[in-house]
């Protein structure tokens, strides 16, 4: 298992500092493309992000002056196109590789929404497609104004595959969704807030970053075993009842108010203290 301090790669970098990770797209030459490289990276960066106990939050950043335009097109076209020498395939053969070859690209997206950390996005300039499909998967996300979103792909005759048509509709309702995925348009720093998709709206790129980072400071002096469960109870209550869903916390509750945070929280209240949580 890759660690946090062991972990390398020329298109993403990762740190640690008080708990809180960081996460940058950095490919700045290319304004943060996603190809390849990129999808692996990220599914070992989020490994290692679990693995460590030291850290309860994430915040996902980029360098250069965009956060991602998306799909490295250029990167991926054989992939998309079903792969080199393959004249003599068929159709169906050549679809099923194309298959296997999204699937972990998918799954890197994926983890950043299953993962037991909390990540918080802090978005500057275009964030397109891909980028979209990221900050989805994402708990949390700031933006700086001059930041500009799209779900790009049907201006490039794809249908987006990556997350953004199935979490978006529970972030910012079917109708923005229909309106953004079909028409491929570009939405401002503001009316992405208007609509839900960003939390808040920094006058610059650092603004939204010091928010980012505000936030998961805040979050990393709570219990992680509480902020893991929060976490885990939202998303679960994607697919259940109201009913259901508070079976599901209680049940988890059940199991958490045996920790010794909680014995912490309660100790620290009685003397009138500032709680200090381990995770245990």
């Amino acid at each position: 298992m890759t660690s946090i301090s062991s972990f390398h790669s020329s298109v993403l970098s990762l740190t640690l500092k008080n708990h809180v990770a960081t996460l940058t797209l950095d490919r700045p030459e290319a304004r943060n493309a996603m190809g390849e490289e990129f999808f692996a990276d990220l599914a070992t960066a989020v490994a290692a992000i679990n693995a460590d106990p030291e850290v309860r939050a994430v915040v996902v950043d980029a360098a250069g002056p965009h956060f991602s335009v998306g799909l490295d097109l250029k990167a991926v076209a054989l992939t998309m196109g079903g792969g080199s020498g393959e004249g003599k395939s068929s159709q169906a053969t050549k679809a099923m590789r194309f298959l296997a070859s999204l699937k972990p690209w998918q799954q890197s997206i994926t983890a950043i929404a299953e993962s037991p950390k909390p990540f918080i996005a802090a978005v500057h300039g275009y964030c397109i497609g891909g980028g979209v499909d990221l900050i989805a998967a994402c708990d949390v996300r700031y933006a700086s104004t001059d930041a500009i979103f799209s779900v790009r792909e049907a201006k490039v005759a794809i249908v987006a595959d990556l997350g953004s048509l199935q979490r978006l509709p529970r972030l910012i309702g079917a109708g923005h969704v229909s309106e953004l995925a079909l028409s491929g348009k570009d939405i401002s720093a503001a009316r992405a807030e208007a609509i839900g998709l960003i939390n808040e709206v920094g006058d610059t790129k650092e603004q939204a970053r010091a928010l980012a980072y505000a936030l998961a400071e805040e979050i990393a002096a709570n219990s992680p075993l509480v902020v893991a469960g929060t976490k885990a109870v939202l998303a679960a209550g994607d697919d259940m009842t109201v009913a259901q869903g508070l079976d599901y916390v209680a049940v988890w509750n059940a199991g958490a108010l045996q920790s010794q945070d909680l014995v912490e929280a309660m100790t620290a209240f009685m003397e009138k203290r500032p709680p200090t949580f381990t995770g245990n």
